[in-house]
């Protein structure tokens, strides 16, 4: 076949390299000349401004803080992240776990379950709050002598849990504390430990 036929024949089976790039170049030309793109616009989030915060005044280890909140903060981020009291722990975030057990008005709650705005009006007892100065408060030093965990991230809450519990009862039944502690999650399994620590502290409370 004669050199020309072939050329012929490769331009007539598809499109030169040069021949795409300059099609190429001339749409690019045309967008930026018309400026449109179909391009989804990202999303924004709702800008929070100073009208939507609330002003609160918490109780919380005995003391009235007052802050500035956003009403969607829940009670666990606020302890933690606003006023630094970071016994409360971060964990499933969704009331499974227990990690972040505080007592309100003596009871156990789960403080990521909890809007801040909530806790008005209530008394706020963290880990912190069972301290008496530098010394462990009753339930603290029963959990310790138990050796009451392992890798210790769930301790603070099962420790509120159990001081809410003897609150109610200080003289527990073992399958009223197993019952009591239901709540919180040990990944360890120190459970046996954890159950003979509240029994200990239950006795301790009672010889004041």
């Amino acid at each position: 076949m004669p050199d020309q036929e072939k050329k012929d024949c490769a331009c007539q089976r598809g499109v030169s390299r040069r021949g795409f790039l300059t099609t190429m170049g001339t749409g690019a030309a045309a967008v930026a000349i018309s400026g449109r793109v179909n391009v989804a616009k990202p999303a924004h989030a709702a800008e929070i401004t100073s009208e939507d915060m609330a002003k609160i005044t918490l109780d919380i280890n005995g003391r009235a803080q007052r802050l500035l909140v956003e009403p969607r903060w829940t009670l666990l981020y606020v302890l933690r992240d606003r006023l630094g009291l970071t016994a409360t722990k971060l964990g499933c975030e969704r009331g499974e776990c227990g990690a972040c057990t505080v007592l309100i008005d003596g009871q156990p709650r789960y403080a990521c379950m909890t809007l801040a705005v909530e806790a008005q009006g209530q008394k706020v007892t963290t880990l912190e709050g069972l301290m008496k100065g530098e010394q462990l408060g009753t339930t603290q030093q029963a959990f310790l002598d138990q050796d009451a965990y392992q890798c210790g991230y769930c301790t603070p809450g099962q420790i509120m849990a159990a001081e809410g519990l003897l609150l109610d009862n200080d003289a527990p039944s073992m399958a009223e504390i197993a019952h009591g502690m239901s709540g919180n999650l040990c990944r360890c399994g120190a459970y046996t430990h954890i159950f003979e620590a509240v029994k200990k502290a239950g006795e301790m409370k009672r010889k004041g």
